[in-house]
């Protein structure tokens, strides 16, 4: 896959060469490379850094209390990106992330947020993070780490909250 998606790649970068400015060049390519690795547009890069663990992270297996490439759950992998990212670390569940950050509606939320859902019961019992145009990076039990819509009906019906995360700014990450 990685093969293919770097094929892709090259490709978009002979198309980019007819565009603007040299510094879009590069964003244009990363857009266009990250756009086939992940199965939709995309728009904005927030984070190259979160972007590049979703790429290396992307079909890992789902396995609960996980933090390795052999299995990981929802709380390690969203906690694996924040360490990575800003050497934080916001606990071991997502009910524990859930209470940790300044929650956000639906409609405020922007990339770097958290996402939570209630799953299983009357409590949150599941994270993802945001990337943009409605779209979650999220290790699902069914389907290990995999990029979902939150207006699908099984994530819309669920969602409890966004977090506020902000990885763009290391030193205001996580510590309200």
């Amino acid at each position: 896959m990685k093969r293919v998606a770097f094929i892709i790649f090259l490709f978009c970068l002979g198309f980019s060469f007819s565009s603007k400015a040299q510094e879009s060049v590069v964003e244009q390519n990363n857009k266009c490379y990250y756009s086939q690795i992940l199965g939709y547009e995309v728009q904005n890069i927030f984070n190259f850094k979160v972007f590049n663990l979703i790429d290396n992270w992307l079909n890992t297996p789902y396995r609960y209390g996980g933090k390795s490439e052999s299995g990981i759950d929802c709380s390690g992998f969203v906690n694996m990106i924040i360490n990575s990212v800003t050497g934080h670390n916001l606990g071991n569940s997502s009910f524990e992330m859930f209470n940790k950050l300044p929650h956000i509606s639906f409609s405020g939320l922007r990339p770097g947020d958290l996402v939570f859902f209630k799953t299983r019961g009357k409590r949150v019992s599941h994270v993802g993070m945001y990337i943009g145009q409605d779209k979650f990076v999220h290790a699902s039990t069914s389907n290990g780490v995999i990029i979902s819509d939150l207006n699908e009906a099984y994530y819309k019906k669920r969602f409890v909250k966004g977090g506020r995360l902000n990885l763009n700014n290391v030193e205001d990450t996580a510590n309200h």
